[in-house]
């Protein structure tokens, strides 16, 4: 069949815990072939923590060949990433493997890319491998395979950095929900909601994962009246994923609110 592969994203612009990626001539397949974990790994260019471990199960029915690679991430302020080839600066064991059903890989991590002055952000993708068509069935009818991709965040960061984050910027918003996972293309999009959005600025020589913190919005509301809104880890995991803002870099983050704010000044808080 002469079909071109079609690719389903399962992501969040927003820096999400893991990227899913199946290529396929279809995209229903709602049960992935394998598992990562963790999906965020925080490492250090020098000790113990400049070694880590990540382990691949596969849950696929028959075996599972892979390989991996190393990217460099940069991202705008929206979150937009940003791609380039840096196998060279981990030594990655065991590149490839092959794994029978149930089984699991543990796979090391160790960073070889010297000193950093800032964190430095990478994707470690485990990518799954073809396995050639048995010829005799292959002639009998033709067979898809589905193949997924899936990818790791990892974060370096040189010994004592620390991040420094603060909001620079906050105001109300028409938040624009994305579509359901259900939505066929052309349904019209969820009607627009109140919002924020706020720009926050890391001058700090290390990464933060803003999702971590409580956010703590406080301004008046339409009536003039003080108006406070806590925005919770678990929100906030599902609202901007990670909320991975880069060291000495700047992110921009919209977010639906349950209240409206009014005029005036909104300030932001950051809360463990």
């Amino acid at each position: 069949m002469g079909a071109s592969p079609v690719f389903c994203s399962f992501h969040r612009i927003a820096v999400r815990s893991a990227i899913v990626v199946a290529a396929t001539t279809m995209c229903a397949a709602s049960v992935y072939a394998m598992r990562v974990s963790p999906m965020i790994v925080e490492m250090a260019t020098v000790g113990s923590d400049a070694v880590a471990r990540i382990e691949v199960q596969n849950l696929n029915a028959g075996r599972l060949p892979f390989e991996t690679r190393i990217s460099r991430l940069t991202f705008d302020e929206n979150g937009v990433p940003s791609e380039t080839p840096a196998d060279a600066d981990f030594v990655v064991f065991p590149p490839q493997g092959m794994l029978p059903q149930g089984a699991r890989q543990v796979i090391r991590l160790q960073w070889v890319g010297g000193d950093i002055p800032v964190s430095q952000a990478y994707y470690l993708s485990v990518n799954q491998l073809p396995i050639p068509a048995d010829s005799a069935a292959a002639g009998a009818s033709a067979q898809v395979q589905v193949v997924y991709h899936m990818k790791a965040l990892v974060v370096v960061a040189p010994p004592n950095a620390e991040p420094n984050v603060r909001a620079i910027s906050a105001k109300q918003i028409d938040f624009q929900p994305p579509a359901a996972p259900t939505a066929k293309p052309g349904d019209p999009l969820p009607s627009k909601v109140p919002g924020i959005e706020i720009t926050m600025q890391n001058s700090g020589r290390r990464h933060a994962m803003m999702a971590a913190l409580k956010w703590v919005l406080e301004g008046k509301d339409p009536a003039g009246k003080p108006a406070r809104v806590v925005i919770s880890e678990e929100d906030l995991s599902r609202g901007v994923g990670s909320g991975y803002v880069p060291a000495g870099g700047r992110r921009v983050f919209r977010f639906p609110l349950a209240r409206t704010f009014g005029p005036g000044p909104i300030t932001v808080k950051f809360m463990k």
